[in-house]
């Protein structure tokens, strides 16, 4: 640290982001990449003048995509937002919707940026623990009175509120924005999106990096009420206008017409995860339900950090946090059948007494 940082941020605690070693070729399984490459269409919306077209800058509206989201959401395209990422999202979220002084809720076990966007921002949290079984009790959010952020399905577990639940929380809290982070949605849970034309205090976050494949991409969008989005568009004028490049907008405009592909890659992904939790089950592994592209899983014999070094040792990689609650888990990705397996049968040899 130089002696020039800011005192504010001198005790800033960073987020660590999930593993991307090159010192090997690894059995990813650490965060939540698809295990099936972006559609065709996207593949082929890169041509030789897209990337000729790199010499100039791209339209800070993004009128396409924008158009394209509408479309697809049945929305305005005034009630859409496009950004690099929805981490870049929620950060905007928290520095435009967490009031004087800023308070912001959401879980003790959640996606860690949050914390990280309250500290950095000098948010006030209020953190409200997950139950015994990791769900979140929707009961606990209700006339909050401060802005709240659900991730739905939840990070780090996988388990998620119905809609009817997520929209007491949304009716109860009409003074304060509600952000629900969708980052998981696709893979068996209920979106909101059908709730912004009720509640003006609603704003849907997705992002193209899971059940569309994108997470090298860096593209992320809110959905919401127009007057919200506006907001969000002043805090990105405000800081980076050209935040999407001109390569990621054609391949998200591409991504969004090849719907059928990514639908029939999210089933997939669920048959392979009721697959490996009853694989993982009979292991005598604890699994925890989810509706999300991973588990969470422990086992009683071997702590969450001694699995997952074996399976770092052996070539595979999964997610420990030292979080407390959680840190006698792993968060597994669910990969393709063949990475499944292979993850199952390491597991099954490391439980036997073999060391790497």
């Amino acid at each position: 640290m130089s002696q020039f940082l800011n005192a504010r941020y001198q005790t800033l605690e960073v987020y660590t982001p999930g593993e991307q070693p090159q010192d090997q070729v690894y059995t990813k399984l650490n965060t939540n990449e698809s295990p099936y490459p972006a559609s065709p269409k996207v593949v082929a919306s890169i041509g030789k003048k897209e990337l000729e077209d790199l010499r100039l800058y791209s339209d800070p509206d993004l009128k396409p995509l924008v158009a394209k989201l509408a479309e697809v959401y049945g929305l305005s395209p005034a009630q859409v937002f496009v950004s690099n990422g929805s981490d870049d999202i929620l950060n905007f979220a928290f520095m435009a919707f967490s009031g004087q002084p800023g308070r912001a809720a959401f879980p003790d076990i959640t996606y860690g940026f949050y914390q990280v966007f309250a500290d950095l921002h000098q948010v006030t949290p209020t953190v409200i623990p997950l139950r015994a079984d990791f769900s979140v009790d929707y009961r606990q959010y209700l006339n909050l009175d401060q802005m709240i952020v659900l991730a739905n399905p939840n990070a780090q577990v996988g388990r998620a509120l119905p809609r009817q639940e997520m929209e007491e929380i949304i009716a109860s809290n009409p003074d304060h924005v509600v952000v629900v982070d969708e980052a998981y949605v696709d893979f068996g849970a209920e979106s909101c999106v059908p709730l912004i034309a009720k509640y003006p205090n609603l704003l849907v976050v997705q992002t193209f990096s899971k059940s569309r494949s994108m997470a090298g991409a860096r593209l992320g969008f809110a959905l919401g009420n127009a007057e919200l989005i506006a907001d969000l568009n002043r805090i990105k004028y405000s800081t980076n206008p050209y935040n999407v490049n001109r390569l990621t907008m054609a391949a998200g405009v591409a991504a969004l017409e090849d719907q059928a592909y990514y639908d029939e890659n999210c089933k997939k992904i669920m048959s392979t995860r009721a697959w490996t939790v009853d694989a993982l089950e009979k292991l005598g592994f604890t699994v925890f339900p989810s509706q999300a592209n991973f588990v969470l899983a422990g086992h009683a014999a071997m702590d969450g950090e001694a699995i997952y070094r074996e399976l770092k040792g052996r070539g595979i990689l999964v997610r420990h946090f030292s979080t407390p609650r959680i840190q006698n888990y792993n968060r597994i990705t669910i990969g393709s059948p063949a990475q499944m397996a292979l993850l199952v049968d390491t597991l099954r040899e490391i439980l036997g007494g073999e060391t790497s």
